[in-house]
């Protein structure tokens, strides 16, 4: 009897003796997974070797599907080769067509959620880094592709992981298609007897000041204009882009913009506006009634 690799276990172990089976399952374990280690290092290697760019969902989700199917040749190598394992093994290859109905419709969302991946790595909605947000409300940046899912880094330390075949049938709105650097609107009200002009020199002044800010064209060194919006029923309302690096979070970014900014305002001695809210009692309305 020859198993993986061309061991001969037969001169070893009895073919009825279910302890021997079990010892030459797991040397055959043992073997396997020393060599699928090895394998995947060596296509590690070979892989990030040719292709620069790691960030490319195709090479994520091409590294992925390739070091599952590693996995899942070594596994039903051990199943057909070991004497424990091979009537289990040959079911596996020739079932009936019960077991492969069976088999097939367990396996339909896998099958549905890989083909969805590769559909997402071929048309490249986004790239490993980018800030995306569906239509589900679930935003952050994706950090990975598997053959099953996208891994998507929320804020601190949460995580959404979607299948593919969710995520495929989603409205998704790329924060970061087609640039290196990130961007986010920013809006900030003034008091209406603010003058324009300097409350937009103000914020500007603040922003750039950031650490987390970088200009809109790094060859220039322009960082983005200030605009004044509108007139609203209260206040004067400004609105800025604000260019960052992928690596920074958003929420990072937005509470240092609005602390700087909020702060310039203040030693400039311009207002931000907040609604007021005149509470009247109603024994005050009543002792006026009576003295008039």
């Amino acid at each position: 009897m020859y198993g993986l690799y061309g061991v001969d276990f037969s001169d070893i172990f009895h073919p009825t003796d279910w302890l021997g089976k079990l010892v030459e399952f797991l040397v055959l374990a043992l073997i396997a997974t020393v060599i699928t280690i090895i394998v995947l290092k060596i296509e590690k290697k070979l892989i990030e070797k040719r292709l620069k760019d790691k960030k490319d969902i195709k090479v994520r989700f091409t590294q992925n599907v390739i070091r599952s199917a590693i996995i899942c040749i070594a596994i039903i190598c051990v199943l057909v080769s070991s004497s424990a394992t091979a009537d289990f093994g040959k079911v596996i290859f020739q079932g009936t067509a019960v077991v492969t109905a069976i088999v097939g419709l367990a396996a339909q969302a896998a099958i549905s959620d890989l083909l969805c991946g590769f559909m997402l790595s071929i048309n490249k909605p986004f790239e490993i880094g980018d800030r995306i947000e569906l239509d589900n409300g679930v935003k952050g940046i994706v950090v990975d592709i598997t053959p099953r899912h996208v891994v998507i880094r929320k804020i601190d330390t949460l995580v959404a992981i979607i299948p593919n075949s969710k995520i495929n049938a989603c409205v998704i709105t790329n924060m970061s298609h087609g640039t290196k650097t990130r961007s986010i609107h920013c809006r900030f009200r003034v008091s209406y007897e603010t003058d324009p002009e300097q409350a937009m020199e103000v914020i500007r002044n603040a922003f750039m000041a950031s650490e987390y800010s970088v200009p809109k064209w790094k060859d220039t060194g322009e960082y983005g204009p200030v605009y004044f919006i509108e007139y609203g029923d209260s206040h004067l309302e400004m609105g800025t882009t604000i260019y960052f690096e992928p690596t920074s979070s958003t929420e990072v970014v937005i509470s240092d913009i609005n602390l700087r900014v909020g702060k310039a305002l203040k030693e400039a001695g311009i207002e931000i506006p907040y609604n007021h809210v005149a509470v009247v009692m109603k024994e005050e309305e009543a002792e006026k009634a009576k003295t008039a």
